[in-house]
């Protein structure tokens, strides 16, 4: 007899990275899960990856009616978001001095990161309390907690999901929805080609500079520990650095 599904995760920013390895690692650990993204060929290359227990949808978190519509997009039988993890995220233009940074870039990554997450969020908790269950799982940052220069819009954006995890929390609390807020340190992903445009010199220099680094990986187990509780049992925050 095939197992019965743990519930159905839905993670944005699924393509690649942090996104990616939390989508492969439920699918392996027994869960149903929607692949969310804007990149559709890196989408497809994700399902194909965790099989049957998988779909996707496309969605940019920056576009309120990608998000608005995002739930009569999934298939059916797919709808009911016991799950939700938010992951989408950049630091396109990060890692110089805030005068130096293009408009654009932080205000786009304030859309991604802040606003995206509160996006995806407000369309899919009503469900979640109207069934009684459901867990949010927020991607923030050490950055949430200590702010370093050349990060000014991305230590605004993870202080801004510091506040919001935090809020939702107290709002949820006893409503059976639990909220959960994982905040890594420097991982090994693609984010640094994103911030640096490609440029290969500047990635490789930033991870050389660092002692010891996370794997998505080791986030994803991470997220799979929080979400694997006691319904009566919360995760409120998970810090992690790499290092022993």
């Amino acid at each position: 007899m095939a197992n019965t599904p743990k519930g159905i995760v839905l993670v944005t920013g699924a393509s690649s990275g942090i996104g990616a390895a939390i989508a492969l690692a439920a699918g392996q650990s027994g869960w149903r899960v929607i692949c969310a993204a804007r990149r559709q060929d890196k989408l497809a290359e994700q399902v194909a990856a965790i099989g049957a227990a998988a779909t996707s949808v496309h969605l940019d978190v920056r576009d309120q009616e990608s998000v608005a519509t995002l739930l009569g997009r999934i298939p059916e039988g797919w709808r009911e978001v016991d799950v939700l993890v938010n992951c989408a995220g950049h630091d396109i233009g990060g890692r110089q001095r805030f005068d130096l940074e293009a408009m654009d870039d932080w205000s786009d990554t304030l859309n991604t990161n802040l606003l995206g997450a509160m996006r995806v969020t407000h369309v899919v908790v009503p469900g979640m309390l109207a069934r009684g269950r459901g867990h949010i799982v927020n991607m923030s940052s050490i950055y949430a907690l200590e702010a370093h220069a050349g990060s000014s819009a991305y230590c605004t954006s993870k202080y801004g999901i510091n506040g919001f995890s935090k809020a939702i929390l107290d709002d949820y609390r006893n409503l059976g929805v639990r909220v959960t807020q994982v905040l890594p340190g420097v991982a090994r992903t693609d984010f640094s080609d994103t911030r640096w445009q490609g440029d290969r010199a500047k990635v490789d220099a930033f991870y050389a500079s660092i002692p010891a680094v996370l794997e998505p990986e080791d986030i994803a187990r991470a997220v799979l520990f929080a979400i694997e509780q006691p319904r009566h049992v919360t995760i409120a925050d998970i810090v992690m650095v790499a290092g022993s």
